[in-house]
């Protein structure tokens, strides 16, 4: 008797973490939750926003490139 309920042990102890492995790679099972948080997390692109970043982007590049000419003339002058 000892035998088996030991062997049941050991057979529930090894079956659980794969089984709960197996159910966690289980794709289907997560796909819509996953889909909706990244939805709430990186909602789509919209026209304005997108706009908005590539008209900061050319600002802060045309700001960069003001600086770096500033600091070359300034040492082309020492």
């Amino acid at each position: 008797m000892g035998v088996k309920i030991e062997v049941f042990r050991m057979m529930l102890y090894l079956s659980f973490p794969v089984a709960m492995f197996w159910v966690s790679n289980q794709a289907e099972y997560f796909e819509e939750y996953i889909v909706k948080r990244k939805r709430e997390i990186f909602p789509p692109d919209e026209g304005m926003h997108r706009k908005e970043l590539e008209d900061f982007k050319e600002r802060m590049r045309v700001r960069k490139e003001r600086r770096i000419l500033k600091n070359m003339s300034a040492e082309s002058e020492n």
